[in-house]
C-alpha cells in the first residue's frame, strides 16, 4: 500500500520535472510539443475515486503551468482528460469489466488496448489545449498538424515511460 503511494509520488515528480525540464525545451519544427506529464494521469488506478482523480490532474496541470507561465492552460487540460477518463476506459471496458485494483497498463489489459486508451486522453488533451492556446480557428490546419504531431510524439514518450514505470 504505502509503495504504490510511494511509486505514485515518484510518477508525479518524475512527470511534472521532466516535463518541465526536458521537452518544454524541445522544439521541433514549431509543431511537436510532446507532454509526457500525461503519463501520470494515464496511469491512475482505473477504480480511483474520480474526485481524487481530479484533483490529482488539477495539481499536476498547474504545477505544469507554475513553472511555463501558462495561467490555467496545462491545468484546464488536464481537469478536462481527468473528468473524461472513466468515460473513455468505460468505452474500451474489456467484456468482463476491469479487475479490482489494477491500473491501466500494457501488463494488464494488451498493447493495443493500452495504445488506444492513451491515444484517445492524448489526442483530447492536445485538441483542447492547442485550440484554447490559439484562441480562433484563423490557423485551423496548423494547429490540426500541430495536435497530430505533437500526440504522436506524445504517445511514443508516454509508452516509453509507461514501460519505464511498470517494470516490464
Amino acid at each position: 500500500m504505502i509503495n504504490d503511494y510511494l511509486k505514485y509520488i515518484l510518477l508525479f515528480l518524475f512527470s511534472v520535472l521532466v516535463q518541465v525540464l526536458i521537452f518544454d525545451n524541445i522544439y521541433l519544427i514549431g509543431y511537436v510539443n510532446t507532454f509526457i506529464y500525461l503519463l501520470f494521469i494515464l496511469m491512475l488506478p482505473i477504480e480511483m475515486n474520480k474526485y481524487l482523480v481530479l484533483f490529482l490532474g488539477f495539481i499536476l496541470g498547474f504545477s505544469v503551468d507554475l513553472f511555463n507561465s501558462t495561467p490555467g492552460l496545462n491545468a484546464s487540460a488536464t481537469v478536462l482528460v481527468c473528468y473524461l477518463r472513466p468515460f473513455v476506459l468505460n468505452v474500451f471496458s474489456p467484456r468482463d469489466g476491469y479487475e479490482s485494483n489494477k491500473t491501466p497498463s500494457v501488463k494488464s489489459y494488451g498493447l493495443y488496448w493500452f495504445i488506444r486508451y492513451s491515444l484517445v486522453i492524448i489526442l483530447i488533451h492536445h485538441t483542447f489545449l492547442f485550440f484554447l492556446e490559439v484562441f480562433s480557428f484563423t490557423h485551423f490546419f496548423y494547429t490540426v498538424i500541430k495536435i497530430i504531431l505533437s500526440s504522436v510524439s506524445t504517445l511514443i514518450f508516454v509508452f516509453l515511460g509507461h514501460l519505464l514505470f511498470s517494470g516490464k
